[in-house]
C-alpha cells in the first residue's frame, strides 16, 4: 500500500479510534499557523545548473542564511551569506543574484504599500570580497543589478536612480516624479493590481540601456481613505484610483542610455495600455505589449533601440478580451515562444523572428497553465497543464514541432516545477487534498524521481489527531454544464440525517476554487464547520477557468449574472439530496465571492436562508478600469450590465440572515461598496449584521484580526444556519 495512502487513512481516522478521541480544529490554531507547511524558501537555481540556493532561518537563533545545495546529492555545499557575520542585519526577507552571481541583493525592513508593492532597505553583498553595501539610507523600490554587475537601478519618490557599486555614488536619472502626478519606473495602482507587476523598468542584455515606463496620473481621479490609527485625528490616505469609465494614467515608453544619461522617447502609436516590456537577446531590440482600452486587441511590438522605430511582431484579437501573461521566450535567433487562447484553449505556439506563425506546439481540449521554459540543446519545451484533469496539474515536455510529448510528473493532484538553469533537473512540488506538499527531485529528461527533499510528514502526523473529513470531488449538471464541485461532510456523517448546507465560492473570471491541492486556511475553516455538523460544498460555475475560453468568457458584459444563476441552481439541486435540510442553506464568499454571496441572498431569497459577504464589490461602477472594463466595457457603453446585478439596487429582496464585513483601509475594493449596501438595506428597513475592521486592507488580517473575523463568522453561521 502506498505510504501516502496510509497517511490519508490516518488523517481521515479510518479504523484508528473513535471520532470522539480526535481533536477539533479551532480558529485560533488555523490563524496562528498551527497547520503551516514546510517549504523550500526563495529557491534559486544557480547559473551552473548543478546547484541551487535557499533562504534558511534558524528557529532558535534567528540567524538567516543563503545556503547552496547540490541537485544530485541534495547536500549543502556552502553558506554564501549569513546574518551572523553582519550584526547590522537582523534578517532579510528575500534575495536576488546578479547575472554572474558575484553579488547578492538583500531585502530588509520590508513595508507594504499595496498588494505587490513594497518599500525596503536594500544591501548588496559581494560574494568574493565579502563586503556589504547599503544601497540607500531611505527605503526604496524595485532595485535591479545590471547584467554587468557594476550598477544598480532603483526607484525612490517616483524617480529612477542609478547606484554605482564600485564608487558607491548615486545619480538621479529622472526628476519629474511627484506623488499622485508622475511616476517613473514603477507601476501605478491599477497596473500593479490588474497587470500584476510593480517594476516598470528593464535592463537590456549588456547593461547599456534601460527601458522604462512613465505614468502621468494627472487626470486620474483621487480616492481618499481615512486611516484611524491611534492618533487624535484620522490621517487621510489619498491615491489615484481610476474607477470604471474614468481616466487612466497616460503611459509612455522611454529608453535611457546609461553611459550618456540621455533619454529617448518611443512613439508606440495608439497604445492605450502598456502591460509588458521585455528585452530580446539582441541588446538593441525590445519587445513591448500594448492593449486598446477594451483589451480585445493586443499587439506585440518590436522596438529598435538605436532609432526608436517600431514594428508589429504579433497581433491577438478577441470578441471579448485578451488576457495578459508572461509566457514569452525569445530564442537565440529571435524566434519566440508564446501562449494564446486562439484555438479556444490556452496553448503554446512558436513564431519566427518576423512574427510569422511556425507551428502550434501543444494542442487539445485542455489548458496550458504554466510555461517553464525551453531547452534549445534538446529542443524541449517544458510546461504545466490540465491534461490529467481540470482540477489537477501535471508537468510535461514536448519538442518545438509538437512531437515527442512526455509526462514528467502527472500524479493525480497538483504538480508544479522549478527547473534548473540548464534544464537537467526539476524540483517538483506535489500536493492534493489528501497529501501535504512533497518536494522531490526529478530528471528533466525522463521525469524520473531521484530523491525526496521534504515531505511534510510532521504535519501529516499531527493531523492524525484531528477530525479531518474527506474532500469529495464530483461534478454537478447546472444550466446545461457539468460544473466541477467538491463536498465536505461531517466526519460522523449519517445519510439518514438532515444537515445544513453552506456553499463557498469565488466565481471570478478564470478563477478556480475546486482544485485538487493541499488545504489553505479557509479549507481548514471549512473542516471546522464540518466538525460542527455542516455540509460544505463549492461549485465552480460559468466564467471560471481551465475549461476553455468559451466557458470562461460567456459572462462577458454580464459579470455575476450567470455566476449567480449557477450558484442558486446548484444550491437548489443539492437541497434535493435526502441528507440536506433545504430550509437551512447558506453561502459565503470574499471580494468577487462577496458580491456573489450578496446577490444570492437577494436574487435567491427562496433558496438561501443565510449569507456572509466579505469585502464585496456592490457595484462595478466603483471598481477599477482595467479589471472591470475588461469584462464589462465602460458604464456608458453597458449601463444595464453594471446596474442589473448591483445588489444595492434591490435591497428589498432580502429575507434571510445577512452578515456584511469590510476593512476600512481596503485600497482595492473600497469600503464605499459596503457603505452603499448598508445604506440601501437601512432605507429598505431590512435587518442585517455588519462589521467594519478599522484600517484593514482587502485581506482583513494582522494581529488577532483574522481570529476575530473567523470566530465572528463561525458564530454567525452556528446561530443562523
Amino acid at each position: 500500500m502506498n505510504r501516502y495512502y496510509l497517511l490519508l487513512l490516518f488523517a481521515l481516522g479510518i479504523g484508528f479510534g473513535a471520532i470522539a478521541q480526535k481533536k477539533k480544529i479551532t480558529v485560533e490554531e488555523i490563524y496562528q499557523d498551527a497547520f503551516a507547511t514546510e517549504k523550500l524558501d526563495a529557491l534559486r537555481s544557480s547559473k551552473n545548473g548543478k546547484q541551487y540556493t535557499l533562504r534558511n532561518v534558524n528557529g532558535y537563533s534567528g540567524v538567516t542564511t543563503i545556503d547552496r545545495y547540490d541537485y544530485a546529492t541534495q547536500e549543502k555545499v556552502a553558506t554564501l551569506f549569513s546574518t551572523s557575520d553582519f550584526p547590522v542585519l537582523k534578517g532579510f526577507t528575500d534575495y536576488e543574484f546578479s547575472d554572474d552571481e558575484s553579488k547578492i541583493l538583500l531585502t530588509t525592513d520590508q513595508e507594504p504599500i499595496y498588494r505587490r508593492s513594497t518599500l525596503s532597505i536594500f544591501y548588496v553583498y559581494d560574494v568574493g570580497t565579502k563586503a556589504l553595501l547599503k544601497v540607500a539610507d531611505t527605503k526604496i523600490q524595485e532595485p535591479k543589478i545590471s547584467p554587468k554587475g557594476d550598477k544598480l537601478a532603483y526607484v525612490s519618490d517616483n524617480n529612477i536612480f542609478l547606484y554605482d557599486l564600485s564608487t558607491e555614488q548615486t545619480v538621479q536619472i529622472t526628476t519629474d516624479g511627484k506623488k499622485n502626478k508622475i511616476i517613473n519606473g514603477v507601476a501605478d495602482w491599477v497596473y500593479e493590481e490588474e497587470f500584476s507587476f510593480v517594476r516598470a523598468f528593464e535592463w537590456n542584455a549588456n547593461g547599456t540601456k534601460i527601458a522604462f515606463l512613465r505614468f502621468d496620473e494627472s487626470l486620474v481621479p483621487e480616492f481618499t481613505m481615512d486611516f484611524y490609527g491611534e492618533e487624535l485625528y484620522p490621517k487621510p490616505i489619498v491615491f489615484k484610483y481610476p474607477k470604471a469609465g474614468e481616466a487612466n494614467s497616460v503611459v509612455t515608453l522611454h529608453l535611457l542610455d546609461v553611459d550618456s544619461g540621455s533619454i529617448a522617447d518611443v512613439d508606440l502609436g495608439e497604445a492605450y495600455y502598456i502591460p509588458r516590456i521585455k528585452w530580446m537577446n539582441d541588446s538593441n531590440r525590445l519587445s513591448v505589449q500594448t492593449l486598446n482600452r477594451h483589451q480585445n486587441n493586443l499587439k506585440l511590438l518590436a522596438v529598435n533601440a538605436k532609432d526608436q522605430s517600431v514594428s508589429i511582431l504579433l497581433e491577438e484579437k478577441d470578441a471579448a478580451y485578451v488576457d495578459i501573461h508572461d509566457n514569452l521566450t525569445f530564442l537565440e535567433d529571435d524566434r519566440f515562444i508564446w501562449t494564446s487562447e486562439r484555438d479556444g484553449f490556452n496553448h503554446i505556439y512558436l513564431y519566427g523572428q518576423d512574427g510569422s506563425l511556425r507551428n502550434q506546439i501543444t494542442k487539445g481540449p485542455w489548458e496550458v497553465t504554466a510555461y517553464y521554459g525551453y531547452d534549445a540543446k534538446k529542443d524541449k519545451v517544458f510546461y504545466q497543464s490540465t491534461e490529467n484533469g481540470t482540477i489537477n496539474r501535471g508537468i510535461y515536455s514536448i519538442a518545438s514541432n509538437g512531437k515527442n510529448k512526455k509526462a514528467l510528473a502527472s500524479a493525480v493532484g497538483n504538480n508544479s516545477a522549478d527547473f534548473s538553469t540548464d534544464h537537467t533537473y526539476f524540483i517538483n512540488t506535489f500536493s492534493s487534498t489528501t497529501v501535504a506538499p512533497i518536494f522531490t527531485l526529478h530528471a528533466a529528461s525522463s521525469g524520473k524521481q531521484l530523491k525526496v527533499i521534504k515531505d511534510n510528514a510532521g504535519l501529516s502526523s499531527k493531523l492524525e489527531g484531528y477530525q479531518m473529513s474527506a474532500i469529495e470531488f464530483t461534478t454537478i449538471n447546472i444550466n446545461g454544464n457539468d460544473l466541477n464541485m467538491y463536498v465536505i461532510k461531517p466526519k460522523d456523517f449519517d445519510a439518514t440525517k438532515k444537515y445544513p448546507l453552506l456553499l463557498y465560492q469565488y466565481s471570478g473570471p478564470g478563477s478556480q476554487n475546486v482544485a485538487n491541492r493541499w488545504l489553505g486556511t479557509r479549507d481548514y475553516w471549512h473542516q471546522l464547520l464540518a466538525q460542527e455538523g455542516y455540509v460544505i460544498a463549492c461549485v465552480d460555475g460559468r466564467g471560471t477557468g481551465f475549461k476553455g475560453s468559451a466557458f470562461k468568457k460567456v459572462t462577458y458584459l454580464n459579470l455575476v449574472k450567470y455566476e449567480t444563476e449557477d450558484q442558486i441552481a446548484a444550491a437548489k439541486k443539492l437541497s434535493e439530496l435526502p441528507y440536506i435540510d433545504a430550509s437551512r442553506t447558506g453561502i459565503w464568499g470574499w471580494s468577487f465571492g462577496g458580491l456573489m454571496a450578496n446577490n444570492c441572498i437577494l436574487k435567491g431569497n427562496d433558496t438561501f436562508e443565510m449569507a456572509i459577504a466579505v469585502a464585496p464589490v456592490t457595484s462595478w461602477r466603483f471598481y477599477d478600469t482595467i479589471y472591470t472594463e475588461r469584462y464589462m466595457r465602460t458604464p456608458a457603453e453597458n449601463p444595464r450590465g453594471y446596474d442589473d446585478n448591483s445588489p444595492f439596487n434591490y435591497p428589498e429582496l432580502l429575507k434571510g440572515k445577512f452578515l456584511l464585513v469590510h476593512g476600512s483601509g481596503d485600497d482595492n475594493v473600497h469600503v464605499q461598496n459596503s457603505m452603499r449596501m448598508i445604506e440601501a438595506l437601512v432605507q429598505a428597513n431590512k435587518p442585517f449584521d455588519w462589521a467594519i475592521y478599522p484600517d484593514k486592507n482587502h485581506g482583513i488580517s494582522g494581529g488577532n484580526t483574522s481570529i476575530h473575523l473567523f470566530n465572528k463568522m463561525t458564530d454567525f453561521i452556528i446561530k443562523n444556519l
